[in-house]
């Protein structure tokens, strides 16, 4: 998928330094081998750097040496990033203690190390729950400027070039925030259209779905969506946007031009934000299993910086490819901080 290529491409030119703390799980390393073999990002591994290399030999990996090893009992930097997470967390009564034990969770680390600029991203996922993993970003690094919902994204890759931007769209949210109100909907539209921008390069085409289409049935859910349209339109007036809109009418012109005459959109978005976690999950899933649609993510936005989580059941492709797209939100995100 040329996409994916670019986004691979990008990382390559302009390397950025990832984090992978699950540094000892098989797949986590051979993704690890293959991104330095291939040059896609300066990836840093948490843990003990003899036991890395001892497992990397056993699975016969031979880039391993190219990364950067950080020992999460002993390093050079441990008391400064003790005294960082006391600074954080002095509010919620942390104490130097508490904070030499937590710096040793490499999950911790991990956040600890982007917070203090020595590393630009992190991915996990492989062998910790969501949970686990959006704790300590969410206590490290929080939200982006404006923006206090997480939300988890995916880049759906169809065979159907007429829908999205040839083919490919951006689902959101599919992962994180079971039912978002209005204002959280707002903020995941605006986020998922960064997202579109980091990813893609393109401007985003954002839909704000629901079952109803300008009107056409009544309930709290639609009042949901139209206020939530409203509101992102107010946070972004530059955004091209609209809501609420029936799937159909999102992504098909001549469905759009007769439900919705006039629509920004004309039934060419790319970007679909749905009303809820349990629309999205299930939107996402079966166009995947149904469609013959590649899925890639979640891609979790809303963070200051890109911190992506894994599904337990992921591959090494998947966690490749998303490492690339980690490395993209990274260079998005320095770009927007030098405007």
């Amino acid at each position: 998928m040329k996409l994916l290529d670019d986004i691979i491409a990008r990382a390559k030119q302009n390397n950025q330094r990832i984090v992978l703390p699950e540094s000892t799980e098989e797949r986590t390393l051979k993704a690890a081998d293959l991104l330095l073999q291939d040059e896609v990002a300066n990836i840093i591994l948490i843990g003990n750097e003899s036991e890395i290399k001892e497992k990397a030999n056993s699975l016969n990996l031979h880039n391993i040496e190219k990364a950067t090893f950080v020992n999460p009992e002993n390093h050079e930097n441990k008391e400064k990033y003790i005294n960082l997470l006391i600074e954080l967390r002095k509010h919620k009564g942390m104490t130097h203690k508490k904070a030499e034990e937590l710096v040793k969770n490499p999950l911790y680390l991990s956040c600890l190390m982007i917070k203090n600029g020595d590393a630009d991203g992190e991915i996990a996922g492989a062998e910790n729950t969501t949970g686990n993993v959006l704790r300590p970003a969410l206590q490290i690094i929080k939200t982006s400027p404006g923006i206090k919902v997480v939300s988890g994204a995916f880049l759906m890759f169809t065979p159907l070039t007429e829908y999205g931007e040839e083919g490919v769209l951006l689902f959101a949210d599919c992962a994180v925030l079971p039912n978002p109100n209005a204002n959280e909907l707002a903020q995941i539209a605006i986020t998922s259209a960064q997202t579109w921008r980091a990813l893609v390069g393109k401007e985003p085409r954002v839909a704000m779905l629901s079952f109803s289409t300008k009107g056409s049935a009544q309930h709290e859910m639609v009042d949901k969506v139209v206020d939530a349209t409203n509101m992102a339109k107010e946070m972004n007036p530059d955004l091209i946007i609209d809501g609420e809109l029936q799937a159909d009418a999102a992504i098909v012109p001549s469905i759009n031009k007769s439900k919705a005459p006039g629509s920004v959109l004309g039934g060419k978005a790319n970007v679909l934000v749905f009303p809820t976690l349990e629309a999205g999950n299930i939107a996402y899933k079966l166009v995947q299993r149904l469609g013959n649609v590649e899925a890639v993510g979640p891609i979790l936005q809303g963070m200051a910086a890109p911190i992506n989580d894994l599904s337990r059941g992921c591959s090494v492709e998947d966690i490749y490819r998303m490492v690339a797209v980690t490395a993209n939100q990274a260079i998005e995100n320095k770009s927007n901080k030098t405007k």
